[in-house]
C-alpha cells in the first residue's frame, strides 16, 4: 500500500468506496485490502462507487479526506434530504420483473437518468412466468422511445446480462422482489460471502440490501447493487429542466404557443396536441405532470 505525502502532512491513499452503511463507508484500495472509514464532521455526501483520497488512523481504519470529481453521480431526493445511489457509473439496470410493472416508477427512473445523463437498460426479469410475453409487450413502448429491453431469466440463464454489463460500472435498481439478490448470486457466486464481510467490517449485522455495494465482475467491469425502491423522487431537478428528461418531449418543446409552457392544460401546446392525437403515450404525460406539481411544490416552499 502506497501513499501520497505531502510535506508535513499525513500520508493519503487512494481507493474506491465499495458500500456504506450510515456514516461508515467501506473503501478498498489499489492493493485489494479494505478500509473502513468514517468522514469528517457530519458529511454524509459520498456515494457507492466514489473516487477517494483516505488518511489511515488505525489498521484498517481510516477518514475520507477528499471525494475525486466524479464522472456520473446518479441519485434522488424528495422534499427533506437527497438519497446518493451510487457514482461514477456508466450504465443504469432498472430490474423490472414480470408480471407487473409500475410505470410511474419506471418513469422516474428514466427522468433521472436522463438528467445524469447516464445510458439505461431495461431488464425484465422473471421472464420463466406464464405472463411473460405479455408483460414484456406492455414495454413496448418503452422500446419504441429508444430504451435497450432485455429479457431475462436470471434464476435459469444470467449470460444476455453479462454481455450487456461487460465494461461498463454498472448499477442495478429497481423496486423490492424484482430479483436483484437472485441476479447479483448467479453474476457472484461468493457474494453472499462477500455481504457478510462487509456487514461485519461495517458493525451492520446480518441484513438485506440496505445500502449500495460495489463488486468487480472482471478487470473491466464492476456492478453496484442498490436497495430496492418503493419510490424515487427528483426534487433536484429544476422544474424547467424536467420536460428534456422525457426524450419524446424534446423535439417539441420550444414549439408550444407559450414560451413558458407548463405542458399542463396551456391552450396552443405542442405536446398536448400530440397526446391528444396519440403520438405521445398519455400515461408518460400523466407522471410528468406529477413530477412537475411535486417539484415545483417544493420550490414554492422556499420561495
Amino acid at each position: 500500500m502506497s501513499g501520497h505525502t505531502k510535506k508535513g502532512s499525513t500520508p493519503t491513499y487512494e481507493g474506491c468506496v465499495v458500500a456504506s452503511f450510515g456514516r461508515s463507508f467501506m473503501v478498498e484500495l489499489a492493493d485489494g485490502s479494505l478500509t473502513t472509514c468514517t468522514t469528517r464532521g457530519k458529511r454524509t455526501d459520498i456515494a457507492c462507487g466514489d473516487r477517494v483520497a483516505i488518511a489511515m488512523t488505525a489498521p484498517e481504519q481510516g477518514v475520507i479526506e477528499s471525494i475525486a470529481a466524479r464522472a456520473s453521480l446518479f441519485y434522488r431526493s424528495d422534499i427533506q434530504r437527497q438519497k446518493l445511489i451510487a457514482a461514477n457509473v456508466t450504465r443504469i439496470v432498472v430490474v423490472l420483473a414480470v408480471p407487473a410493472i409500475h410505470r410511474h416508477l419506471l418513469d422516474r427512473c428514466l427522468a433521472a437518468a436522463e438528467y445524469a445523463e447516464i445510458p439505461i437498460l431495461l431488464a425484465l426479469n422473471k421472464m420463466d412466468l406464464p405472463q411473460a410475453e405479455a408483460t414484456l409487450a406492455s414495454l413496448e413502448p418503452y422500446r419504441a422511445l429508444g430504451y435497450e429491453i432485455l429479457p431475462l431469466a436470471a434464476k435459469i440463464d444470467i449470460a444476455p446480462l453479462c454481455a450487456a454489463l461487460a465494461g461498463h460500472t454498472s448499477v442495478l435498481v429497481g423496486q423490492s422482489g424484482m430479483g436483484k439478490s437472485t441476479i447479483i448470486n448467479r453474476l457472484l457466486p461468493d457474494a453472499a460471502a462477500r455481504v457478510g464481510e462487509l456487514s461485519e467490517a461495517l458493525g451492520s449485522g446480518r441484513h438485506t440490501t440496505t445500502h449500495a455495494r460495489l463488486y468487480h465482475l472482471d478487470a473491466a467491469s464492476s456492478i453496484i447493487d442498490s436497495p430496492g425502491l418503493q419510490e424515487f423522487g427528483l426534487q433536484h431537478v429544476d422544474p424547467v429542466e424536467l420536460a428534456r428528461c422525457y426524450v419524446e418531449f424534446r423535439p417539441q418543446l420550444g414549439r408550444c404557443k407559450f414560451n413558458d409552457c407548463r405542458h399542463m392544460a396551456e391552450p396552443g401546446c405542442a405536446i398536448i396536441a400530440l397526446m391528444e392525437n396519440g403520438t405521445i403515450d398519455a400515461e408518460r404525460v400523466a407522471s410528468y405532470r406529477e413530477l412537475l406539481l411535486q417539484i415545483e411544490k417544493k420550490a414554492q416552499r422556499w420561495n
